[in-house]
């Protein structure tokens, strides 16, 4: 009895490893970012330009700045100031080729990031009366954020990437009409999550991923 027992599990047992075999557990790997930015040494960083007044702009430009060098081991950055300072520092006033050539020669480098944050629409949650000069308010706010990697011998982009999000912020300050300003006390608080969604998707090719196979 014992022995017929074992005949009948024996089949068995074969298929469960014969199963085991053809579909190994799954495994997590590592995936190095798309873009290796070690390769450029050293890369300068324009802070990044917006079409309102405030700290969004700047708040992007740090946030871009270590999204980028998370997954990147040691990368040498320059903070070369904002895109006026930068043309300025070699006698220009528009972004050419000459204009790059010039602040890359400046300041030693042969790339750098210029971005663009867009601020597309603002609706105030409270109506502010033109009767005022200025309130803070809450608001939702449409943005777009473009990063891009220049060549400074060539001036030409070598990378880009754009990403949109909305999101209600505070600390907003009306100025009568349509003009809006975001300079809250506290950025981090008040703007932190819109950049933060903004920068996440333009940073992914910089970063790396855990992936299962």
């Amino acid at each position: 009895m014992p022995r017929i027992h074992i005949r009948s599990f024996a089949p068995l047992s074969l298929v469960v490893l014969s199963g085991c075999a053809s579909n190994p557990p799954a495994r997590r790997i590592w995936v190095a970012p798309r873009v290796d930015l070690k390769q450029y040494e050293t890369i300068g960083m324009v802070e990044f330009t917006s079409t309102s007044k405030g700290e969004l702009a700047s708040l992007a430009t740090r946030r871009f700045a270590e999204a980028a060098r998370r997954d990147q081991d040691m990368v040498r950055m320059i903070d070369i100031g904002s895109q006026k300072v930068a043309l300025a520092s070699v006698g220009q006033n528009r972004w050419s080729p000459e204009s790059c050539r010039a602040i890359g020669s400046k300041h030693g480098v042969k790339t750098m990031f210029h971005g663009t944050l867009t601020i597309s629409s603002v609706r105030p949650s409270v109506q502010v009366s033109t009767m005022f000069r200025s309130g803070g308010v809450s608001a939702q706010v449409d943005a777009e954020l473009e990063v891009q990697m220049i060549e400074t011998e060539t001036g030409a982009s070598i990378w880009s990437r754009s990403a949109t999000a909305t999101r209600t912020l505070g600390g907003v300050s009306a100025f009568g009409g349509k003009d809006f300003a975001f300079n809250a006390a506290d950025p981090e608080s008040a703007y932190g999550e819109l950049v933060d969604a903004l920068v996440s998707q333009v940073a992914r090719d910089l970063q790396g991923s855990w992936q299962t196979q």
